[in-house]
């Protein structure tokens, strides 16, 4: 997860940023940087690396100037080199940028044939190259700000100076959160408060579309329209050890507002956006010789485990068996040797998890890591880890580490199935563009989080709700109903929308809420007799899908609007709305959202 830090301070700035940076290196990173304002003029200090590289080249080359910007990069577009590091530069603009411009190579395309000239392989510079462009124009720095956000396409986070402006600073959120900070006579600007706790605890929030004009004096905040907008300033308790909820009610809140951002960044970690492909560590063992997939894990993990089931089989035609931990290593499977035995943990250190990993071990098999803790016992005991990169997640309702468990499956299960012969490059190409367009995906699903809060009326008076998917569909019916059982304390099932018929429906009457995952795929006619038989039975329907008014063809209580997308990604945007309906019912019924009852983060016991 790239960090973004910004000051526009009395006294020379390059080394508080940098002292700002070392806040956010929990998110990872691979490269640095700083600029600064010199005199009016724009100047610049990047390195590889950690930031102590950094600060070796500031004591060679100090900076003096009293406003500037900070950056630590995960490697997205372009390889981790001080070439492609942040900030990136015009004559009259630097730029820091978190998250990914979808549309980068358009927009490239476009500026080349007007004559700009690029220095790095990333999707920033682009940015910096259409605010100058509008510069050129004759427009100010507001106007050029507001025009190029208009042509951008993602999700992103960005802070950016102006050469001649020593009093200015514009930010801009789009899925990306975004901090500023209040000074006496200075102003900050940090990816969250952590950075910017040495230097203040009075904090503002941008919101999903918000920009904002930063001088000394305060901020103005325009919308996506560009229309004035307050956004409430708030006191801060965030220090080294504690991660801030910004401006959400609950850790839970801000953890699934986060998904656009973590998502972009583990697929960043897996993915070479400019070649479409794949690109995995190196792992012991090929793909093409392996006979089957042994996948174990816990809670919601495990859930995550079963929708790699349906890629995996579908896209690799690699034999898959997935067992709970707990079961599993006390079922003594007999393993061929020479097969994969794949971990999926939060945490690292969940007990059940872990001894199955052992046992998969004792049984030749070789074993990789899914895991959001690089430290973690489960990640040092594996003979390979696949971290997902989506910072600490205080909620102990898992949600942004899931939907980074399914990004990193899904990477991997492309990669296996190109290794098998059975996904072409331009298949490969095909599904790393859906997978790409998954973070502006979710971010439409937040923007729309007011339906939600509507929706949890009804849902809290349930004493039981049942959840129906059909296929892939069907695991995130058992995530939504263990979401919702966690939080709010309400019955939940979820169900093979197809073994409907075969129990379940004895439960259905007008009392029973039944929410129902169809995205318009092959299934969906399939599930819409199911979904007749439950209005068959007056049970409430509430539907989660991209179909059209009127295609399920039987009276709904509610429908909750997808995004269309591709088939393959639907697992990690469909998660969106079942973790909402859980999040908003929990809050309404007023249990605590973020340490529910009886139940710990990490399970480091049977």
């Amino acid at each position: 997860m790239c960090g973004i830090v910004g000051i526009l301070g009395t006294e020379p700035v390059a080394t508080r940023l940098v002292d700002a940076l070392k806040r956010l290196e929990y998110r990872g990173y691979d490269s640095a940087g700083v600029a600064t304002l010199e005199a009016g003029r724009l100047d610049r200090r990047r390195a590889e690396g950690k930031l102590q590289n950094l600060e070796a080249r500031l004591s060679d080359a100090p900076l003096q100037g009293h406003t500037g910007i900070g950056h630590t990069r995960w490697a997205t577009h372009g390889a981790p080199t001080e070439t492609n590091a942040h900030p990136h530069m015009t004559e009259q603009v630097s730029v820091v940028h978190n998250g990914i411009i979808e549309n980068f190579r358009e927009l490239r395309e476009e500026l080349t044939g007007e004559g700009a000239a690029f220095a790095t392989e990333t999707d920033t510079e682009v940015i910096a190259h259409l605010i100058t462009r509008e510069l050129k124009a004759g427009h100010d720095p507001v106007r050029a700000v507001f025009n190029t956000l208009r042509r951008l396409e993602g999700a992103f986070a960005l802070a950016i100076i102006f050469g001649g402006y020593d009093d200015l600073m514009i930010a801009a959120r789009q899925g990306s959160p975004l901090a500023i900070g209040f000074g006496e006579g200075e102003m900050y600007l940090g990816s969250d408060a952590i950075a910017l706790a040495p230097f203040t605890d009075t904090i503002s929030y941008l919101e999903d579309g918000d920009w904002a004009v930063i001088t000394r004096d305060g901020l103005a905040v325009r919308n996506r329209e560009g229309k004035a907008v307050e956004r409430p300033v708030q006191k801060s308790v965030a220090s080294a050890l504690l991660v801030d909820k910004g401006n959400h009610r609950h850790f839970m809140a801000k953890e699934i507002h986060e998904q656009p951002e973590v998502i972009s960044h583990t697929l960043a970690n897996y993915v070479d956006f400019a070649a479409g492909r794949v690109q995995l560590p190196d792992l012991p063992f090929d793909f093409a010789d392996l006979p089957r997939l042994t996948i174990s894990a816990c809670g919601t993990a495990a859930y995550a485990g079963l929708v790699a089931k349906y890629w995996f089989e579908r896209y690799a035609r690699l034999h898959v068996e997935i067992d709970i931990a707990s079961e599993f290593r006390y079922r003594e499977a007999p393993l061929e040797p020479g097969g994969l035995a794949l971990f999926v943990s939060q945490s690292g250190e969940t007990a059940d998890t872990l001894a199955a990993l052992r046992y998969c071990r004792e049984q030749e098999q070789h074993t990789v890591s899914i895991v959001n803790v690089r430290e973690s016992t489960i990640a040092r005991e594996s003979h390979a880890m696949l971290p997902t990169l989506a910072g600490p997640e205080i909620g102990v309702a898992s949600t942004k580490a899931f939907t980074c468990q399914l990004t990193v499956l899904a990477c991997l299960a492309i990669a296996a199935g190109k290794a098998r012969g059975h996904v072409s490059e331009s298949q490969e190409a095909e599904l790393i563009a859906a997978l790409t367009e998954v973070p502006r995906h979710i971010s439409s699903i937040l923007r729309d989080e007011a339906r939600y809060e509507v929706l949890a009326h009804p849902l809290a008076k349930a004493r039981d709700v049942l959840y129906l998917g059909r296929g892939i569909s069907f695991p995130l019916a058992l995530e939504g109903a263990l979401k919702l059982k966690e939080i709010s304390y309400i019955h939940a099932e979820g169900y093979a929308a197809g073994e409907l018929k075969h129990g379940p429906i004895a439960l259905i009457d007008e009392t029973v809420p039944v929410i129902v995952i169809a995205p318009r795929d092959n299934l969906f006619d399939k599930t819409v007799s199911n979904m007749q038989e439950v209005a068959a039975r007056d049970g409430r329907i509430v539907l989660v899908t991209d179909a059209h008014e009127g295609e399920a063809g039987c009276p709904v209580m509610d429908t909750i609007r997808v995004p269309t997308a591709h088939a393959f990604t639907n697992p990690l945007i469909y998660a969106v709305p079942v973790q909402l309906i859980a999040y908003h019912t929990a809050v309404l019924m007023g249990t605590d959202v973020d340490q529910p009852r009886n139940l710990a983060k990490s399970v480091t016991v049977e």
